[in-house]
């Protein structure tokens, strides 16, 4: 290629000559294969890899309407809630869902026989049968055998109640807190690693239902990411802001007359696919009334 071009000028600064040589260089250039797309019966074809949306089967729109519960269109969906409520309500009366904590007469082993079944998770069924029957003792100083991931946390909560010098200490705060305001506060301190959002507020539920502490919740504590509780809450809700969220939790449990925290089990098993809502358990008048069932 000359150096200079029939303008006299560097050719790569001829205005002209350079847009004929980029041209002609992409003529020149191999065509690219064009994309394949396999049909119904072809290849499998790789799909990249990033957000994924999970799209829920829900039942179908059958004209039921009620405010509270926005995002609800089926009376199915409706039902099932329902459902879901009112285990949740009986779950946390007392003593709550882990009755041998509130049987425990030293409150430190309580206490962390506490945090062991909400670290496993009522997901994890086998994992708190192992638990209660190991009942790995707080005074030993020990961390129990547990999956790698939540031997981390239980390791990681041992050093924040050290920071406190005890559990009591740690969860009972300031006395002049409100049931409401410790267990926002304490909610807020647990935020440790591998501790998520619904095993805090498990534990802390548990907590105030076996008589441990006086905590109660005043809010859902809804978070972003992977949570249950929060992306049903959304679609039940139909909204993105926390604070809107937050506010029509309280105004659909009050109409319904259940604890506020009962809505966190609910919603998780509403949401979930494959958990289990017991439709043939009859729910409260005060729970059919708020969500307008017959």
């Amino acid at each position: 290629m000359p150096m200079f071009c029939r303008h006299n000028r560097i050719t790569a600064n001829c205005p002209i000559c350079s847009r004929e040589l980029q041209a002609d260089l992409r003529a020149k250039a191999p065509s690219r294969p064009g994309r394949t797309r396999s049909g119904s019966g072809g290849g499998s074809t790789s799909r990249p890899r990033g957000v994924v949306t999970r799209k829920l089967a829900r039942a179908a729109d059958d004209g039921y309407r009620n405010g509270l519960v926005p995002g609800l269109r089926a009376t199915a969906d409706a039902e099932r809630l329902a459902a879901a409520l009112a285990a949740a309500a009986v779950r946390l009366e007392p003593p709550g869902p882990y009755p041998e904590i509130a049987d425990e007469p030293n409150l430190e082993e309580g206490t962390w026989l506490a945090f062991l079944l909400a670290l496993a998770g009522p997901q994890a069924p086998e994992l708190q049968v192992a638990v209660r029957e190991a009942r790995p003792a707080w005074a030993s100083g020990e961390t129990p055998d547990l999956p790698e991931p939540r031997r981390r946390t239980a390791d990681a909560y041992r050093a924040w109640v050290q920071r406190a010098g005890t559990q009591e200490a740690a969860f009972t705060g300031e006395a002049s807190w409100t049931p409401e305001r410790r267990f926002a506060r304490v909610f807020e301190r647990l935020a440790l690693p591998g501790f998520a959002r619904a095993q805090r507020f498990d534990l802390l539920t548990g907590l105030g239902a076996a008589g441990l502490y006086d905590l109660n919740a005043g809010e859902l504590q809804l978070a972003a990411g992977e949570d249950p509780t929060t992306d049903a809450a959304k679609r039940v809700l139909v909204s993105g802001d926390k604070l809107l969220l937050e506010r029509r939790a309280r105004e659909l449990a009050e109409a319904c007359e259940v604890p506020l925290a009962a809505l966190d089990r609910a919603l998780a098993v509403w949401g979930t696919p494959g958990e289990h809502a017991d439709l043939a358990v009859e729910p409260p008048a005060a729970i059919r009334a708020g969500l307008s069932l017959r």
